[in-house]
């Protein structure tokens, strides 16, 4: 049976601020969850009946398209929400949610969570906000997608994954966990010779460093230049 700190919950937003007995609280309300890489928690078209919450680790949340491409919407860090909207909406899930490294998650029922709100009403007050971001955040990614060159697309994307997922290395800022040029072809809309074709050039010119799986930003002013246009 997985166990883990409460406080860890206090890396999420909508939690931050509650007392360790309400932590307490609203930890034994879930269930913990160990996800393998690949994993898949929910799919596209599922029935919205639980909310989750990252602990440990990284998940990817991808959108299958009616053509049949494949979007990645984003990636999930510890601390972060997901499929809290469209459970407590009644809707189905959007997309599918994939762990991408080992990672450990805690999920309520929609009963459960509702009454954690009904309970602590900042809870409902920070999702509430937590959801108003997420969909400014959807806004800036489509006028990216309707009014910005690939590769500048490229460059927004790993600009926010270093920021978000960044760790300092010798010669740079590395994204924390595997990515692939899939993964950024399916975030930017691109392909995947597009992407290998950019990361070859900044590699060259010493803005990455990039290897299987793994991305290094060696030049953050560079790629900022290249995001602006």
């Amino acid at each position: 049976m997985p166990h883990a700190d409460p406080r860890l919950l206090q890396r999420a937003e909508m939690f931050a601020g509650l007392s360790p007995e309400e932590l307490d609280e609203v930890m034994a309300a879930g269930a913990l969850r160990r996800l393998s890489p690949g994993e898949r928690i929910f799919a596209q078209g599922d029935a919205g009946v639980t909310c989750h919450s990252l602990l440990e680790g990284r998940v990817k949340i991808v959108q299958t398209l009616p053509d049949g491409s494949q979007s990645v919407l984003r990636f999930i860090g510890p601390g972060e929400m997901y499929g809290t909207v469209a459970a407590l909406m009644g809707q189905p899930f959007p997309a599918d949610a994939l762990a991408v490294t080992e990672s450990l998650e805690v999920r309520w029922s929609v009963p459960a969570f509702r009454e954690l709100m009904r309970r602590h009403p900042e809870i409902g007050v920070r999702s509430t906000a937590s959801a108003g971001t997420r969909l400014f955040d959807l806004h800036n990614r489509v006028s990216e997608l309707t009014s910005e060159r690939v590769e500048q697309r490229i460059a927004r994307a790993l600009l926010r994954l270093a920021r978000k997922a960044g760790r300092p290395v010798e010669g740079g800022v590395e994204i924390d966990f595997p990515i692939t040029r899939q993964d950024l072809a399916e975030m930017t809309g691109s392909t995947l010779h597009t992407v290998s074709r950019t990361l070859a050039a900044w590699d060259a010119s010493g803005i990455t460093g990039s290897a299987r799986r793994r991305i290094v930003v060696r030049d953050m002013p560079g790629l900022e230049a290249v995001a602006e246009g």
